[in-house]
């Protein structure tokens, strides 16, 4: 049963990886044999199958709409011009392409993660990247590895806060290993990301600034949510990030080819299409009247319980909530229309200019969109069909004694599987909990792997391969992105496989 629960995901992956389909494709094909599989062996009958796609079709909208928005964003900054401001204004800082990739990539990623997630710091950030030079490749894979650090303290704490709930933990017995897991992790990552720039070399020469960096953020936020205030933890670490990432990088300029003034102005303006994003995020996300205000419309249905010929039951409850006006989509969409107008008032747009960003969000986003809606329903067809919890079983109970080793990757499959480091904790947490007690381990070690894999895995679901490839211009190419982010995400999966049976056996 391990083995045709593992099919579908083992499909995408030969198809992405090996024969590098794109996410449409890989991921219909995906669905189809999950559907066939949960059907044939695991005993999903209709009702089943139509509580799940529902399910389902709440879901992809939740992601899509993130997706349609960002991209959304990227238009109005690139049709007037923004980009390319940005492009000529960050050799000024700094013309070395590792520090540029640091600062962009690792930094900036890791602070919108953590005022806003949801994949929006790929979307965002990728296409930038390609506007000031980076290959499209690597200006997709380095956002993506970039921000993992920061996925379960971001996003407001929703990945650790599912947790909480999921094991009925609280934060002082869980946030402490969890920080330490991912703070070390981090510096990790901007190695992971100075090497996607410029390969060993980059490395080498940029040791100093990613051991500063990474030591900065990792402690701020390891202090943050030590300290209760794990819901801005990320939002914390990658702050101090960018207040010491200044001074780093005029230590490493590079040779600056042109270094005449820069225009403060236009700087300022072409900036304003972003910093509006993370003030609506920061205003919505911490201002309680307008948190709540925003909240009170959610779209959201309640499912009954369905349970297969084979006994695995899912309870009734409500599906996916959705906060139609304050979900990351709106907050995008809020921050499309003011970028807009700023530019408009600035005289950078030219007539006709809402048109052909409406246009060209559309034409972009469609193949994207396919590719996600399936590899959405393929997940939840599992989960509901049992498989999802076959394959969690199958590997925590048959690793014995290994299980400290193999915790991470349990998470990194959830959250592979779902796209959300969040759904990964809601479904395993209370799984390797209840496994750690029944082998003497420690649970907030454990919990931590689960958390720590999950949020560098989540880096190399489909559905975010998708989001970085559709708006850094590897769309139809996702293959050559998982190729060289498997590597990557499996190193930094393995690091936390290694400090789970460091700290299983210091904690004995």
């Amino acid at each position: 049963m391990f083995i045709l629960a593992f099919t579908p995901i083992a499909i995408i992956l030969a198809l992405m990886v090996g024969l590098r389909w794109g996410a449409s494709r890989a991921g219909a094909a995906g669905y189809l044999s999950a559907l066939v599989i949960a059907v044939a062996f695991f005993g999903a009958d209709p009702r089943l199958l139509a509580v799940a796609h529902t399910k389902a079709l709440l879901l992809a909208f939740d992601v899509l709409f993130v997706i349609w928005m960002a991209f959304l964003l990227f238009r109005v900054a690139d049709e007037a011009g923004a980009i390319k401001v940005l492009a000529k204004a960050l050799p000024h800082l700094t013309a070395d392409k590792g520090m540029q990739a640091l600062i962009i990539g690792w930094v900036f990623a890791s602070f919108i993660q953590g005022v806003g997630g949801f994949g929006v710091p790929i979307a965002v950030i990728a296409p930038i990247m390609v506007g000031i030079g980076f290959a499209p490749l690597s200006a997709v894979v380095i956002p993506s590895i970039g921000h993992s650090w920061a996925v379960t303290f971001g996003s407001l704490g929703s990945s650790f806060n599912a947790m909480m709930a999921a094991t009925g933990l609280e934060w002082p017995v869980l946030a402490s290993p969890a920080a330490l897991f991912l703070g070390i992790a981090g510096v990790g990552v901007g190695l992971m990301v100075a090497h996607a720039a410029g390969g060993w070399g980059a490395m080498r020469r940029l040791i100093v600034p990613v051991l500063i960096l990474g030591v900065v953020m990792g402690t701020a936020q390891y202090l943050a949510a030590t300290s209760g205030l794990w819901n801005i933890g990320a939002f914390l670490g990658s702050l101090a990030g960018l207040l010491v990432a200044y001074p780093l990088a005029r230590r490493y300029r590079g040779e600056i080819e042109d270094d005449g003034e820069l225009d403060l102005r236009s700087l300022g303006i072409a900036i304003s299409g972003y910093a509006v994003l993370i003030a609506i995020t920061l205003g919505i996300q911490l201002i309680p009247g307008i948190r709540s205000t925003l909240g009170v419309v959610k779209l959201s249905l309640d499912f009954p319980a369905v349970e297969t010929s084979l006994g695995y039951a899912t309870a009734a409850g409500a599906g996916r909530t959705i906060p139609i006006f304050r979900h990351a989509g709106a907050i995008l969409l809020y921050s499309s229309i003011l970028a807009f107008l700023i530019y408009k008032r600035a005289g950078w747009d030219s007539e006709g200019a809402a048109k052909r960003i409406v246009s060209g969000t559309v034409k972009r986003v469609m193949s994207s969109s396919v590719g996600i809606a399936s590899m959405v329903a393929m997940a939840v067809v599992m989960q509901h069909a049992g498989m999802t919890e076959t394959l969690a079983r199958g590997l925590a109970e048959g690793v014995g004694a290994a299980f400290p080793a193999i915790s991470p990757w349990i998470g990194a499959l959830g959250a592979f599987m779902t796209g959300s480091n969040t759904n990964s904790n809601v479904v395993f947490a209370a799984l390797q909990q209840r496994t750690a007690e029944l082998l003497g381990y420690s649970v907030a070690l454990i919990l931590a792997a689960q958390t720590s894999g999950g949020a560098l895995g989540s880096v190399i679901a489909p559905t975010k391969i998708v989001v970085g490839a559709s708006t850094g211009g590897m769309a139809g190419r996702e293959g050559e992105v998982m190729r060289k982010m498997l590597v990557y995400t499996g190193l930094l999966i393995l690091l936390v496989s290694i400090l789970t049976v460091i700290g299983v056996a210091l904690g004995s």
